[in-house]
């Protein structure tokens, strides 16, 4: 699977665990996830690479407990380091 489809997915697994995403040109200086107004964001950096994007979009998914009683697509599941639901 394409990196920037595993982006895509990701992306769409983020929205349904409740994040809202933003999509903004930072300089390359990173985004990452951050809660303000009550609900949970996620900032990707479009000055970065897809492999980047998709790295801080998954790092945020990792740290997040409900991802796990998800189903999630094997490539996705294997760069998230979870495992399949029962």
């Amino acid at each position: 699977m394409h990196t920037v489809e595993l982006r895509e997915q990701a992306l769409g697994l983020a929205r349904q665990l409740g994040y809202c995403i933003r999509e903004e040109w930072l300089g390359g200086n990173g985004g990452g996830q951050c809660e303000f107004a009550g609900r949970r964001w996620i900032f990707v950096d479009l000055a970065q690479s897809t492999t980047e994007q998709l790295e801080q979009v998954a790092e945020t998914l990792r740290s997040d407990p409900a991802v796990y009683s998800l189903a999630v697509a094997p490539p996705l599941r294997k760069l998230l380091g979870t495992r399949k639901t029962a």
